[in-house]
Parts: structure tokens; sequence; C-alpha cells
């Protein structure tokens, strides 16, 4: 069993379902609000490894789905700087399981907790089958 702290969005039912399949595994979850964290970029920047920039953003988040930002054509620097400022942008949830971290339920160390090879179904955003939809993504 293993202490997992796991950024969220509170009131996210898909964050929710997260949090359930990690505690049904065994383990005991800490949940913080992402969206209340007094995050720096160096901090945030810990949680992304090796991933590319494009994949640190919440594609579900308003300002991306807009068009008004696009994830794909932003440098690592300019993305931290719009991710502190706007915490929505970040890639939910975040996850620290004894200093190792990572975005999404998709990379190590969540996948070997949660006895999988692949996440599943777990990272799709629910409230795009939902006709009552989040009132922030």
């Amino acid at each position: 069993m293993a202490t997992i702290i796991l950024y969220q969005k509170p009131g996210c039912a898909t964050n929710a379902r997260q949090i359930q399949a990690l505690k049904s595994a065994g383990h005991d979850v800490i949940a913080q609000d992402i969206l209340k964290e007094p995050w720096d970029a160096e901090e945030l920047r810990s949680f992304f490894g090796n991933m590319p920039v494009g994949s640190w953003f919440n594609r579900a988040a308003a300002r991306i789905k807009s068009g008004e930002i696009n994830p794909d054509t932003i440098g690592a620097a300019s993305a931290l700087a719009l991710m502190v400022g706007d915490p929505l942008l970040i890639r939910r949830p975040l996850i620290d399981v004894d200093g190792a971290r990572c975005a999404g339920l998709d990379h190590e160390p969540v996948l070997s907790l949660l006895g999988r090879k692949t996440q599943d179904d777990l990272e799709g955003c629910l409230h795009e089958a939902n006709p009552r939809r989040c009132a922030q993504a």
C-alpha cells in the first residue's frame, strides 16, 4: 500500500473515479485542490518528466477548446507560465508517490500501483458524455 498525493479539481467526476480506483487498489489517497495550490514553475515541471510539452495540458480546458491556446505550439517555459497563472490548464491528476511524480494515470508509478499495464478508461473526461457538464474543465 502506498500513500498517494493526488492533485485534482474538486467536483470533477473523472478525478473522483480516479481516486476511487486508487483506493480500491488498497492505497491511501490524499486529495489536494490543484486550483488552490501555490504552484511555481519548477515544482510543476517536476510532474511532467520527459512528456512532450503539448501533453502537459488539460485538453478539456475551455481556453484550449476555444483555440485561445494551442498546446502543440508552446514552449516549456511559456506552458509553465500559463499553467501557474491558470491551473485549469494543467493535465490532471498530478500524482506524487514518495517523490515519484507524474501527470495523468497513464504513467509509472501509477500503472504499477493500479496493477495495470494501461490506464484503461480512467482518464477520459466524464462530463463530455454527460448532458450536465462541469462548470469548468
